[in-house]
Formats: structure tokens, sequence, C-alpha cells
């Protein structure tokens, strides 16, 4: 892997669209992109899958056929896949800088990783699962304190009709605020998490650190991330009609637009 800095301004991005970063910011602090951006990243990750969409489709399909094997092996299918996520991840996204640079897209891309990024990016696994674990706790600890509360109050109610429907409408409205209430936690969550296997596989940063700036990369850019997601929930859609065939492109690009926000904002 090269450490030569990309120009930025050959990105493929709109001029009025390159981030932009305070005068007093430090090396390395997140930009502030225009809301154009969210839709700008899409095209660029288009762009760089184009240019080599064989080998990115099969580094997909590699992908899946080593989730679906770590699944079937007991015990190991409850961490490996979460914590070898951003092993892959950052594996994946050097690949598509160096394609950005001007090399030629590879297979073996998907295991860069595996060398001194592979502890970092491991553990950067363990906290999502740690925090993923501890949100399904958070919201599973609402739903049976809900429905313990609203079910007390249905059998005080004395009439067994009564009560059985009292019982069924407090398990809905304590489920909608579960849910609810582990979107609310989520969101940070990925926010944290969303750039962090690129800081810690392109720039070396440590896990801690890189959860940091990958919250605060997002936060900056809560406009642009919002036009980002509306595109790719249209584009979800439209792959999961063909049967989800459609993802094995879908996949790859979005991948190359995840490298493209991180390039805007970051580098």
């Amino acid at each position: 892997m090269t450490d030569l800095v990309p120009n930025p301004n050959a990105s493929g991005l709109p001029a009025d669209a390159i981030g932009t970063r305070p005068a007093s910011a430090e090396p390395g602090e997140p930009r502030t992109a225009s809301a154009g951006s969210g839709g700008a990243w899409w095209k660029e990750g288009w762009h760089l899958f184009a240019r080599s969409p064989f080998v990115w489709i099969a580094v997909t399909l590699l992908y899946v056929l080593i989730m679906i094997a770590l699944s079937a092996i007991p015990l190991v299918n409850m961490i490996a896949p979460s914590i070898l996520g951003p092993v892959f991840a950052g594996g994946v996204l050097s690949g598509f800088r160096e394609v950005d640079r001007g090399a030629e897209a590879k297979i073996s891309y998907l295991f860069a990783s595996f060398n001194e990024r592979l502890v970092p990016l491991a553990v950067l696994g363990l906290l999502y699962l740690v925090a993923t674990f501890v949100i399904v706790l958070i919201a599973g600890a609402v739903l049976l304190f809900g429905i313990g509360v609203e079910g007390l109050k249905a059998l005080l109610s004395g009439d067994p009709v009564q009560s059985a429907s009292a019982m069924l409408g407090a398990i809905g409205y304590t489920m909608l605020l579960a849910i609810l209430v582990g979107l609310l936690l989520g969101i940070p969550v990925a926010m944290a998490f969303w750039f962090a296997p690129a800081l810690v596989a392109l720039e070396g940063s440590d896990p801690i650190a890189a959860i940091k700036r990958s919250f605060e990369g997002c936060l900056r850019n809560i406009l642009s991330m919002l036009v980002y997601g509306l595109y790719g929930i249209v584009l979800a859609i439209l792959a999961t009609i063909p049967f989800g065939l459609g993802w094995i492109v879908l996949a790859p690009v979005f991948a190359g637009s995840v490298y493209a926000s991180y390039k805007e904002i970051f580098n």
C-alpha cells in the first residue's frame, strides 16, 4: 500500500461539494461537506466500482461465502462475523483507495487489513458488538418493564376480557417504545463507528480515537449524511426488488461511497 496523498479535486466530486475545513482546524479534523455531497458520494462510489465491476462483485461474493462459513461454526458464529467485519471493511476501503489512485482492483484487497491493522480493527469490531449488546439489553429492559407494569394494571382491573385487551395493547405500545429507544441509542453508535474502520485502516488511528473522530465527522455533516441516507434507502429498495440480486452490485458501490465520504470529510 502506498502512502501518496491524492489530489482532493481529482475525486470526481463537484467543486461546490468539496468539504471545507475551518482555518483553525488541526490536520485530520473533519471537514463540513455541503448537502449535495450526500449524492456525490454515491456517484463516486459507482465510478470506482465501474472501473472493475467484476472484481468487486467477486470480492462481494467471496465475503458472503466467508460469512456463511463462519456462521456455520458453533460459538464462532456468535462473535466472529462482528469482529472480522471491520477487518474486511478496512481491506475493501484500502482497495478503493488504491483504485482511486490508479491501481488495478484485486480480489486480494479483501484481505489487505490482515496485517498490523488486524488487531485494532478487530478491537473496533468487538467494541461495536459490546455497544450493540448494551442497546439490546436496554431495549429489552424497557420492553419487560413496560409489559410488567401494564400487565399488572390489566390483572387488577378484574374483567378478564378487558384485562386481555389491555394486555395486548400494552404489549404493542411497549414494543414500539422499546424499538424507539433502540433506534435513539443506535444512531449515535452508528455515527461513532461509521468512519472508524476507514480511520483505522487508512490512517492507522487507534480504535478509541477513530470512534471519536467518526462521531465528530458525522455530527458536523448531519445534513449531507441525511441526504446520503435518503439516496441509500431508495437504492436499497431498488436492489432488493429483483430477489435481492441487486445487492451484489450495491454492496461494493456502497463501500466505494463510504470511501468517497471519508476522503472528502477526513482526507
